[in-house]
Order: structure tokens, then C-alpha cells, then sequence
């Protein structure tokens, strides 16, 4: 099922603001409604652990592996209220968001044929070339008719054919659906309201057509020079026929932004299933079509060991618009994002977002120009990372205006956590009520694989029948 809209981030155009306003005002009021509550910020039972369960227990320090992608990886550091590496507190999360949305402007313009527009963003206004339709055109198969009934009938147009002569007052002729109505017609007379008599007359069955009837005037779609779409409308299938039937042979689009996925970790397995202390990688496969969905054009993905000397290298040779990195973004011994990026003197943008799962994410800016987004390694706080700071930046470089905020009804609790936003994959039923979803915990993808969004639970939780902004995961565009 695909959500009307979706949350997302600003883009420096503004673009973005209405909708980072709508999902304040919708945790405002969420805020709002859990205050003097009792917390019910309890370990769920289909997931605990120290990042993105439920949890109020401590958290520990370092990266314990294990998990789906080393269950921990990445997953854990210090206080809910600040990052070891950054010294200030996790960012509240419509503002990480609201960061990842205006940390780049749209990249360069393409003029692009039509069959190779599709899936980018409009980079200038679409605007009628001319008069749609260009000319007065039949809407029904029947005859051109001059003036009342009956008629005299002689020749035919068909579509794609233009008569010059002029129809005399009594007099018709045979036409088709689209064509052109010949000088003098003053409507069209439907082929089953009508029937030739012995003496070669037209006559109407259902009395005479008024004035104008089944004709589609010249301009009664658009004139010339009307905006037809605005700019960062997305370049869809209907998209694509409107441009070909207003005249265009190729748009002004935005180029897509260029992503490299490093998917770090010893213990991850490319096949077979996981043992012995090893796990498979579920990024790896998992990153590269869902990012395209999202407005990447190409994406390349590879596998690095835990080696800070080999990530390094990888970031400043990537020429990539974005680098996504999974795991290593917390402050255990082989964690080694935070490490290279001081090196290499990259500027934290994001550095920990009060959310869960994945609040170790992080947003930063490389000294060639380009953006790296770091994703905790458990898969559920990855997807948690990639709809808090990638979906908003690719958005941006992409040049997609920020959908406006969807909400929909909670059909249970949602245990919270204290002091972060929560985000809950949900299903949304027959009356778009958000149901709640088992399994989603960190290191669990088994929730998020059915789901039609993630719920966005406010600090301290929600109940059955509060409303929640939901964000679109995407798997319906790919």
C-alpha cells in the first residue's frame, strides 16, 4: 500500500518547510497528549536492547557484536543525551532531519529526452507550448453537424485528417473521435443518436445537439504559456504523456545524486547462513535498489574490512554526491567512521539523533564537496537512518519538494522511550488506521519487511487512537 505523502525535510529553497511544520505541529500535539501519562516506556517484548527498543535501562558502552549485522554494531554510546566524539547532545529528530534536508542544494540541470527523464525532478516549470487541445476536435465518433436537423451528410474526417471546406447550415458529415471539426460545425451528433432515413437524411434520435456538444474546444486544457507542472515535480509514467502530448521531445530535469554504500565488518557473510559467531549482511542487499527508489541515479556498493587505513581511502577516492557507510558509527574498538572523518577534516553536520532505533547516525560534510551518511550497522536503525537523514538529503540534491506530512490513527499502544522519538513500522488497515507491527528491534528487519510506513512515536509513547505523522518507507516505487 503507498501512503499519500510522506514526512520529509526542507530543502534550503524552503521547499520544505510547510511539511517540517506539519510534523512539529503533529509531535507537538502527540507531546502534548502523553504528558501526565504514565510513561509506558517499557522493554517491548518483541525487542529490547540498548538501541531502539523501548528500553529506559542504561545503555552500555562500546560496539558488542552480534546480529543480524553485528547486532550492535554501531548501535550504542554513551548517555541518550550526547555523543563521546561530537561533546554536545543527540539532536532532537525533526531537527536532524530538518539539517539533512538543507545541507545541499539540487544538483546540476539536464536536458534529457523523454524516454530517459523518467524518475528524475522537473528542474524548471513545465509549461504549455501551445493550446491543448490545438484545435477544435470531436469527442465521440458520429458526425460534424451544421446548424438543426435534419442533415444532409457528406464525406468524413478522420483523426489526423483536417477538412478546409466549410459545412453549410443542414448539412453534416461522418467524423471520428479526435479529429478535427471542419470550419462551420457547430457540434457533434453521437453515432447512436442517430440514423440515416431512406432519403439519405441524418436524423437525431434524442433530439438535436446543443451548441458546442461533444466538442472539445481549442485551449479547453490549457493555453499556451500556462504552467502545466511546477518545478521538482517527480518525471512519472503521466508525467512523461502529458510532456508528449503539450509538444516536448525532452525536459529540464535535476541529475540524480550519485551514492557509494560502504557496508563495513569482518563478521558479515555474503552467503549461506550465519553461524559461528558470523551474520549476514542484510545492508548490502538491502541499500542499493531502495536508495534509487528514493531519487539515487547510480549506486555502487562494496564491502570493506574494519580497517580504518582501507575507509579512508575509500572516502576521499569516492566522487560519489553521496557516501553511505553502515556500521562503525558508535565508539567501539573497531568503530572507525567518527575516527577517519576528524582525519580527514570533514565537518559533523549530525552527529547522534535523539531517535530509535539508530540514534549513532550521523550527517557530515567532505572536504571535496560531497556528503557521507553514516548508518548504524543493525538493519531496522540503518532504515531508521537512511528516512532520518538520507531520504531528506537525496531529496534535496535531487530537487523533490518535501511531501507533506501523512498521519493516521494508532489501532494500539506504543510503548516509548523517555527523551527520543521512536519510529515503528506499522500497516495501515482498510480505514488507513496505523497498525503497530511486531519485531522492531534494532537488529530486526522482519517488521519493516510487511510494513507500509514507520510510525513516528513521541517521547513517552502514544496510545490506541492518537494520531502519528507516518513516514513512506518507498518499496512501493521500486
Amino acid at each position: 500500500m503507498n501512503l499519500p505523502g510522506a514526512a520529509g525535510g526542507a530543502r534550503d529553497t524552503g521547499a520544505g518547510d510547510a511539511a517540517d511544520d506539519e510534523l512539529d505541529a503533529a509531535l507537538a500535539l502527540a507531546n502534548e497528549r502523553a504528558v501526565g501519562r504514565h510513561d509506558p516506556a517499557q522493554p517491548p517484548s518483541d525487542g529490547g536492547g540498548p538501541d531502539g527498543a523501548a528500553s529506559s535501562l542504561p545503555r552500555p558502552h562500546g560496539g558488542a557484536r552480534g546480529g543480524i549485522h553485528g547486532a550492535a554494531r554501531g548501535a550504542s554510546h554513551g548517555s541518550s543525551h550526547g555523543s563521546p566524539h561530537s561533546g554536545r547532545h543527540d539532536l532532537p529528530w525533526p531537527r536532524a532531519r530538518h539539517i539533512a534536508g538543507s545541507a545541499a542544494g539540487p544538483l546540476g540541470r539536464l536536458a534529457l529526452p523523454l524516454d530517459a527523464a523518467l524518475g528524475h525532478a522537473l528542474a524548471e516549470p513545465l509549461t504549455a507550448l501551445t493550446d491543448l487541445p490545438s484545435f477544435d476536435t470531436s469527442a465521440m465518433d458520429g458526425w460534424a453537424v451544421a446548424g438543426p436537423g435534419p442533415w444532409r451528410t457528406e464525406g468524413s474526417v478522420l483523426a489526423g485528417q483536417r477538412s478546409t471546406t466549410a459545412l453549410l447550415d443542414g448539412h453534416a458529415t461522418v467524423i471520428a473521435t479526435g479529429a478535427a471539426l471542419p470550419p462551420g460545425a457547430t457540434a457533434v451528433l453521437r453515432r447512436e443518436h442517430g440514423r440515416i432515413s431512406a432519403d439519405g437524411l441524418l436524423h437525431a434520435t434524442r433530439g438535436g445537439p446543443g451548441p458546442g456538444q461533444d466538442v472539445r474546444p481549442r485551449g479547453q486544457e490549457c493555453r499556451g504559456g500556462d504552467e502545466l507542472l511546477a518545478a521538482g515535480v517527480l518525471v512519472t509514467p503521466a508525467v512523461l504523456g502529458l510532456a508528449a502530448a503539450a509538444g516536448y521531445d525532452e525536459l529540464a530535469v535535476t541529475a540524480r545524486p550519485s551514492v557509494e554504500i560502504l557496508v563495513l565488518g569482518d563478521e558479515l557473510l555474503d552467503a549461506g547462513a550465519p553461524g559461528a559467531g558470523r551474520v549476514r549482511d542484510a545492508l548490502g542487499p538491502l541499500l542499493p535498489g531502495w536508495l534509487t527508489a528514493l531519487g539515487a541515479g547510480t549506486v555502487g556498493a562494496r564491502r570493506l574490512k574494519d580497517d580504518a587505513g582501507l575507509l579512508q581511502d575509500a572516502v576521499t577516492a569516492s566522487t560519489a554526491d553521496l557516501v553511505v557507510t553502515t556500521g562503525g558509527t558508535a565508539g567501539g574498538p573497531v568503530d572507525f567512521v567518527h575516527p577517519v572523518l576528524e582525519r580527514i577534516g570533514a565537518r559533523l553536520l549530525v552527529d547522534g539523533v535523539a531517535v530509535r532505533p539508530g540514534h549513532p547516525m550521523l550527517l557530515a560534510e567532505l572536504p571535496g564537496g560531497g556528503r557521507l551518511v553514516g548508518l548504524p550497522g543493525n538493519p531496522l536503525a540503518a532504515v531508521s537512518g537512511v528516512l532520518t537523514l538520507a531520504v531528506p538529503l537525496l531529496r534535496a540534491l535531487a530537487g523533490r519538494p518535501a511531501p507533506v506530512a501523512y498521519e493516521a490513527r494508532l489501532t494500539g499502544d506504543v510503548h516509548g522511550h523517555p527523551t527520543d522519538t521512536r519510529l515503528v513500522p506499522v500497516v495501515l488497515d482498510e480505514e488507513s488506521q496505523a497498525a503497530p507491527l511486531h519485531f522492531s528491534g534494532p537488529a530486526m528487519l522482519r517488521g519493516i519487511a510487511t510494513a507500509d510506513g514507520m510510525a513516528v512515536v513521541p517521547p513517552g509513547g502514544a496510545v490506541k487512537g492518537d494520531r502519528t505523522a507516518v513516514l513512506e518507507t518507498g518499496w512501493g516505487r521500486l
